[in-house]
């Protein structure tokens, strides 16, 4: 055996009180290390490479040699050792030739019939003057991801805008299409949407149970939050009639968990407050927040004391998640959900999201977009459903960003976590779509650091919490 070398951008080590774990960053995967693993990974605390005669000496009549050599190979097998040879640390670039899809988002309309200070769509209008998307678009791009993805077993179809609700007509022609179209194949289909509920009456939340629909509604916490940026075209606080639709909702609504969806922006970080009232007051099942730091209006962009603000808030917020988890309680907390998610299943993303592979939005006319955040911006659409998908040009953006070389995510121990952040937060941010989220890394790193603690408690004194919340998640959503 040569001399032994630590490969640093695999691993991370987390201190949970008096235990050590490592964090295996290849495949997201956590491992405790105790006895002889933690004292072959501290031999590496203060040396660049360690060789079999400093071993010997450490672990001779305290260890068999045969239990020492078993530890460093399966160090060795998970790529946190090496005796001299290169370690790859991440995947080959590769070509893209498939796109799996299994999600299309369809921008039913432009219109809106609020007037919310922040919006990032760029091809918004109010109602009267919306483009609304055709029954035609709207079946040619259902059958797109038929042609594209023939032997998914699962398809997602999600409705947005502006307001979808103010195209409901074309959302219960797609429905009606749809489940009949999808029964032929024997492959279930799931409809989602996000609404700002100021629409929804009884019939329409009765037809939603119905049909099953997973429901997000956006609102940005109590009256005087939610009223600062969320406002009608004649600039009036839509609080109240949020707040009575969304008791209705809940009331009615039993298909699905419905989930509450917030935007922070500049000089709103109490993300405390906010979960409070919108979890245990008005009883949503899981909130989650999207901290603004991006966009082209640059005052409503959380700056960096803002941003660590907020970051503190959802730590704290998540230490009310623990203390419920080891109760096995849920804590609708979103962001720590997903988290805890993505460490139980070993997530290990390359990309970081489904966007462009997995999933492509279609906009009013048809265009083929990466999300629904692009329609209407300056990046050029990817195709259309008459044409279909541009594949080359969609490949090539996709592999841009699947190559790591050369950017701050290469050894990153987030890397397969994060991958790279949101394309639409780099394309506000930079102008690229395809460059990494470098604005809020550190946050994201103490973050997750943060996660591997929480995982680790949960793991080791309710780990049947996983079993019963985390794992069926996926599919209530």
């Amino acid at each position: 055996m040569g001399a032994l070398s630590l490969v640093k951008p695999n691993m991370h080590l987390v201190d949970v009180e008096t235990r050590k774990m490592m964090f295996h960053i290849p495949t997201s995967s956590l491992f405790e290390l105790e006895g002889l693993s933690r004292e072959l990974i501290e031999l590496f605390a203060d040396q660049d490479s360690v060789t079999a005669g400093m071993i010997r000496d450490r672990f001779q009549g305290r260890y068999a040699a045969d239990d020492v050599m078993e530890t460093i190979e399966e160090l060795k097998s998970l790529k946190v050792l090496s005796d001299g040879g290169v370690v790859q640390i991440n995947h080959e670039p590769q070509a893209v030739k498939q796109f799996p899809l299994t999600t299309i988002v369809l921008n039913t309309n432009t219109g809106c019939n609020l007037s919310c200070t922040y919006c990032y769509k760029e091809d918004l209008t109010t109602p009267s003057q919306g483009n609304k998307m055709s029954y035609e678009t709207a079946i040619k791009s259902i059958e797109m991801l038929l042609e594209e993805s023939p032997d998914q077993r699962q398809y997602n179809v999600v409705f947005f805008g502006g307001e979808p609700l103010t195209n409901m007509p074309l959302i219960r022609d797609v429905v009606a299409y749809c489940e009949q179209r999808f029964a032929e194949l024997e492959s279930e289909v799931s409809f989602t949407m996000t609404t700002n509920a100021t629409m929804l009456t009884e019939d329409l939340v009765e037809w939603f149970n119905a049909h099953r629909f997973g429901l997000t509604i956006s609102m940005d916490g109590p009256k005087a939050m939610h009223d600062k940026n969320r406002i009608t075209v004649g600039g009036q606080g839509t609080y109240d009639v949020v707040k009575q639709k969304v008791a209705m909702l809940l009331e009615r609504y039993d298909s699905r968990p419905v989930g509450c969806r917030v935007t922070l922006t500049h000089g709103i970080t109490d993300v405390e407050a906010i979960f409070d009232h919108l979890h245990h007051d008005l009883g949503f099942a899981e909130v989650g927040f999207g901290p603004v730091t991006s966009g082209d209006i640059s005052a409503f962009n959380l700056n960096a004391e803002e941003m660590q603000a907020v970051f503190a808030g959802m730590k704290r917020l998540g230490r009310e998640y623990l203390k419920a988890a080891l109760e096995h309680k849920n804590f609708g907390f979103g962001n720590m959900h997903q988290l805890m998610t993505d460490l139980h299943e070993g997530n290990k993303k390359q990309l970081p999201c489904g966007a462009g592979v997995a999933l492509l939005a279609v906009d009013t006319k048809g265009g083929i977009n990466l999300c629904h955040r692009f329609t209407g911006s300056e990046l050029p659409t990817f195709g259309d459903v008459d044409e279909g998908i541009n594949k080359p040009q969609l490949a090539a953006f996709v592999e841009q960003r699947l190559d790591r070389s050369d950017t701050g995510c290469e050894t990153c121990r987030i890397r397969n976590i994060c991958s790279g952040g949101c394309y639409h937060e780099s394309y506000a941010k930079y102008g690229d779509a395809s460059t990494p989220s470098y604005h809020y890394c550190d946050l994201l790193r103490d973050w997750v650091d943060f996660g591997v603690d929480v995982y680790t408690r949960i793991m080791l004194e309710n780990p049947a919490f996983f079993d019963t919340y985390v794992s069926p998640r996926r599919n209530s959503r």
